[in-house]
């Protein structure tokens, strides 16, 4: 949704105000976050439930030198390798710890709702071990921390209230995360998400409207709603179109320039959810459409709710009301008893789908999930699939994006430079469907804000973003709103 530069945006001016004053509040604090899109806007509660409590973030100088006494690791469960990246990170910490003896360390997130105290055993230097159901703990945690120099503990398994109830301390100026539901009710034999985040329990829609509303009124012109399962929004209340409803709402918001979404589940996404997107001006036709696999057998055995016919006839819907979508995916390889045969089929499915992009993972097993007890693969014959389905997508991808070129595209500016853009006096952000794109400035045109809008013709397709380099005087265009 936005670039690391525009993201850490925020944040900068925040922290170096707070450095110009020489105020350290509670303490200078700084977030590791690691995992989805729930987890980056987990933490922002965090940040906020710190900052209101009279912590203060750290800035870019302070985090690389470690001026530092708080660290937050927000973890994620979702791979393999987890609980070595976690503990590895921690370790470093540690040795940060060493320098700065004063330093307090937390670890939340998935990870600690699943091993809460085998962490504070294996890492006692640890100060804080909390779950994705009580972040608004956390200071509480630090301050008995300080007192007993013991680590501590709480992990709940009920959530009592919405971490949308906690003040937020926003990463962008521009572009909202706002949670519509929290859990998940499907039950992926892959998937520890509905033990780290429990049954899916939605928000009421009046009370997202006002968090999009205030958003907007903080200068967002941009919201994405999340929810481990955005389409079954309002099931749990009778509600079928809830989902529906709530994006048409978001149409009314006065301001409210842009309205994104994820991740849907591919077996409840019904018409009205797709006319909703395909009639509201200002949802955008970007969406995440998880396949995870295109063997009907496999798809089984994940307990996915749908068959890959049922998939492509959704998808076509899709296309047929909004032929310019931008539509990305999950894919699996490796499941376990996945045969060549069944990889095939999943070749075959994404060669129809021509999806923009893919998330493409080797299978790993999770501990307490169904798929882990299952007979594993050979890795090299997993890593071998696994490169022949990247080198399909990579081909898909870059002739998707080729069709840009000659294009005017507008792109909502969300970072004054990429990574190669200081050099190049070029600015970042996304056009409607999602594209990253890079934008010179043409000689004598007004350089554009974080925030403003560019209209500017597509002069080159990269792999994996575009590039507008216009000239005005080839009639090509370029044209800022603010």
């Amino acid at each position: 949704m936005m670039t690391e530069a525009e993201r850490a945006s925020l944040d900068v001016e925040t922290a170096e105000a707070a450095a110009l004053s020489g105020h350290r509040g509670k303490g200078v604090f700084h977030i590791d976050t690691l995992g989805c899109q729930m987890n980056v806007h987990d933490s922002e509660r965090i940040a906020g439930v710190l900052e209101a409590d009279g912590y203060v973030p750290a800035t870019e100088e302070q985090v690389a030198a470690r001026d530092l006494d708080l660290i937050v690791l927000n973890t994620c469960a979702v791979r393999e390798n987890a609980t070595e990246k976690m503990y590895g990170t921690v370790g470093r910490y540690n040795r940060v710890k060493l320098h700065r003896p004063n330093l307090q360390i937390a670890v939340g997130g998935c990870m600690a709702q699943i091993d809460r105290r085998k962490i504070a055993d294996k890492a006692p230097w640890v100060s804080a071990v909390f779950g994705t159901k009580n972040l608004d703990v956390l200071p509480r945690l630090l301050d008995q921390n300080r007192m007993t120099g013991k680590p501590q503990v709480e992990v709940s398994d009920a959530l009592e209230s919405m971490p949308s109830d906690l003040p937020a301390a926003r990463a962008s100026r521009v572009s909202s995360w706002v949670a519509i539901s929290v859990g998940c009710n499907n039950t992926c034999t892959f998937c520890i998400v509905p033990t780290t985040r429990g049954k899916e329990r939605d928000r009421r829609p009046g009370d997202i409207l006002d968090e999009v509303r205030r958003c907007v009124e903080a200068g967002a012109k941009e919201v994405t709603l999340l929810g481990q399962n955005v389409n079954s929004f309002g099931y749990g209340m009778g509600d079928r179109y809830a989902f529906s409803k709530l994006l048409r709402a978001c149409g009314d918001i006065e301001g409210l320039e842009r309205v994104r979404f994820t991740s849907p589940h591919p077996a409840a996404f019904t018409d009205d959810v797709i006319a909703a997107m395909a009639e509201t001006p200002n949802v955008m036709h970007q969406l995440h459409f998880p396949l995870q696999s295109g063997s009907d057998r496999i798809l089984k055995a994940m307990h996915r709710s749908y068959r890959s016919a049922r998939f492509l006839d959704i998808l076509g819907r899709i296309r047929a009301a909004m032929p310019d979508a931008q539509i990305s995916t999950d894919v699996i390889v490796g499941f376990p008893g996945e045969t060549e045969e069944d990889f095939q089929a999943t070749l075959d499915v994404m060669r129809e789908a021509r999806f923009s992009s893919a998330f493409m993972f080797i299978y790993s097993p999770r501990p307490g999930t169904p798929a882990a007890a299952m007979e594993q693969l050979p890795h090299d014959v997993v890593q071998e699939r696994f490169e022949r389905l990247v080198a399909l997508q990579e081909r898909i991808t870059e002739e998707n994006l080729a069709t840009f070129e000659g294009r005017d595209v507008e792109v909502m500016v969300t970072g004054q430079q990429g990574k190669k853009d200081s050099d190049t006096h070029r600015v970042t952000g996304r056009e409607r469907t999602g594209v990253l794109v890079h934008i010179g400035v043409p000689e004598g045109e007004p350089t554009p804000a974080i925030g403003d809008f560019v209209t500017a013709t597509v002069t080159h397709a990269g792999r994996h973003n575009l590039i507008a380099d216009p000239d005005p005087r080839k009639g090509q265009t370029y044209h800022v709103r603010h």
